[in-house]
């Protein structure tokens, strides 16, 4: 039975992945049509009578009747519909609010309704048999799946609406088909602790040694998934070995008994398990599953930084994006391996920013068929979730076109620019320097961080890194002058600023643990740790404050 189920999802898959692939051969009639139906559907709303929506006809005039807003205009309309308002911005019922996860400034509702679900649906669907695809070229079938992500809500508005990170609520909200992809049942999700979620999420995994996928909403957290299995490896093999669901996991106790009357004892598998433990010392993902298709999780941003240590843990298992998607949007579908991703038309209605036109108010925009290759642009999306020229302030880089849409990177979200005077530094460059210096010096680093010094103006870069256990650097001055120089070299702002107001950069080496000490601190302010992603930039002076400094590497003015 579950290969039927598969194999009815591959078929489906398959089929929208199709449709989507002729639509990209005319995206700005896909993009019209779509731009019409939902200035039709939402022009009674408050917010649609308020723009107008019923005299708009074309493209153009939607483009120059309708302003382009922050997230703070939507907001008194999002908390009327919180409180159980209808029609204020969407016609359809409101039915779950994506909470964004804050981490580059304060947490924002998205509304979620059917209809908006079934357009990320379409998308899903189209990277699904793109991914089926990429697996008959390898020669397998797509394979079940292990995911550790949480399937609980937050909470609930005051009209009674579940709300909670978009994982959960694209798990909460996805139907019978798809939860039969999971290697383990649906219950594990609903674990509330996160270990206790991993670990009994990895135990059932481990009884299938034809694993096909390892997703993850963040890279770092399939690092935190091979993490807790090499951790917990005797305590899962003596688990697997005798059936059993360890007593000291914190389960709710309804969830504890349906698992455990669908976990069963694997001894054969246990063994060998075991073999792989002794003989390699650690069991990780590449070793317990020698036949993974592929791992899903993001790329873009800040994703190639932790993709450097993931050949220890996966060995050269491919990397598929599935959909760039946020809280407010789905963006782009990926089809390859790659981090570019082809513009997901049936989404919303996409405009662009040159980088011209980024400090104007009412920016002039481009449509998909207008980009250029090579340029960087900020991204406005009109969706069914209640936005119109919404700009989320991502910023990607068009690399190419499919068929005659748009091929997208996402390279940086504008709140993570980091300036001592005027040269705004992105994460994308930091994370090429450190890319570059790792390689230099043969150098793992566990995470690290560029800030901004107090002591002065225009402050000092604080280049903060954490290395990896058991590692040293032996020559932290040089270290510092190459960040000095790379940065340079990569980022003509910040050369030019650094001949005369930037001051030199200083090195400031954290004690081991620094890092983990941050992601409970964002956990604690509430930040859900499926959402949880560390910047690397931050002009938050207090973003570190009170982490041990090992070493403290200065350059002269």
């Amino acid at each position: 039975m579950p290969s039927l189920f598969l194999s009815l999802l591959t078929v489906i898959s398959q089929q929208a992945k199709a449709k989507f692939v002729k639509k990209t051969r005319d995206p700005d009639a896909v993009q019209a049509q779509f731009l019409r139906s939902l200035l039709r559907r939402h022009q009674n709303t408050e917010l649609g009578q308020r723009f107008g929506l019923a005299e708009i006809t074309t493209v153009a005039q939607f483009r120059e009747r309708v302003p382009i807003l922050p997230y703070s205009s939507y907001e008194p309309y999002i908390e009327r519909s919180a409180a159980g308002e209808r029609n204020i911005l969407t016609a359809d019922p409101i039915i779950y609010f994506n909470l964004t996860s804050g981490s580059t400034g304060k947490q924002k509702l998205i509304p979620v309704t059917k209809r908006s679900r079934r357009s990320l649906d379409r998308a899903n669907r189209a990277a699904i048999g793109f991914a089926v695809e990429a697996a008959q070229q390898r020669g397998t079938a797509l394979g079940k799946m292990l995911l550790t992500s949480s399937a609980k809500s937050l909470g609930t508005t005051p009209s009674g609406i579940p709300y909670g990170p978009v994982s959960s609520g694209q798990l909460r909200l996805s139907n019978f088909l798809y939860r039969q992809v999971f290697t383990h049942p649906f219950e594990t999700l609903q674990i509330s602790d996160s270990l206790s979620r991993h670990y009994v999420s990895l135990l059932f995994a481990l009884q299938n040694p034809q694993l096909g996928i390892i997703g993850a909403n963040f890279p770092v957290l399939a690092l935190r998934l091979a993490e807790y299995l090499e951790n917990h490896a005797e305590h899962l093999i003596w688990d697997l070995e005798k059936g059993a669901i360890a007593d000291w996991l914190k389960l709710e106790p309804e969830l504890r008994s349906q698992l455990e009357q669908q976990f069963s004892a694997s001894p054969q598998r246990a063994q060998q398990l075991r073999q792989i433990l002794q003989s390699e010392g650690k069991l990780t993902p590449a070793l317990v599953w020698p036949n993974l298709n592929f791992l899903i999780t993001a790329r873009g941003g800040t994703s190639n930084f932790y993709f450097e240590r993931f050949p220890a843990a996966f060995g050269d298992t491919p990397i598929f994006g599935g959909i760039y998607s946020s809280a407010e949007a789905t963006f782009g579908v990926y089809d390859n391996f790659q981090d570019g991703c082809i513009l997901a038309l049936e989404s919303g209605f996409f405009e662009f920013i040159p980088a011209d036109q980024w400090e104007a108010d009412q920016p002039q925009t481009l449509l998909p068929s207008e980009v250029e290759i090579g340029q960087y642009y900020r991204i406005l999306v009109t969706n069914y979730a209640g936005f119109y020229r919404y700009d989320i302030q991502d910023v990607v880089e068009v690399t190419g076109f499919y068929e005659r849409t748009p091929i997208v990177v996402f390279r940086y979200r504008r709140g993570g620019v980091l300036s001592s005077t005027t040269e705004k530094t992105t994460e994308f460059h930091v994370i090429r320097v450190m890319q570059i210096l790792q390689e230099k010096f043969n150098l793992t680093l566990e995470d690290f961080c560029i800030t901004l010094s107090d002591d002065r103006i225009p402050a000092h870069y604080l280049v903060n890194i954490e290395l990896s256990p058991g590692l040293s650097l032996k020559e932290p001055k040089q270290f510092l002058e190459q960040f000095d120089r790379t940065l340079k070299e990569i980022h003509v702002s910040y050369e030019v600023k650094r001949r005369d107001q930037v001051p030199p950069p200083r090195l400031r080496i954290l004690q081991p643990g620094s890092f983990a000490t941050v992601r409970q601190r964002m956990i604690q302010r509430g930040i859900p740790e499926t959402q949880l992603k560390l910047p690397h930039t931050s002009e938050d002076r207090n973003f570190l404050a009170g982490l041990a400094i090992a070493t403290e590497v200065k350059l002269e003015d």
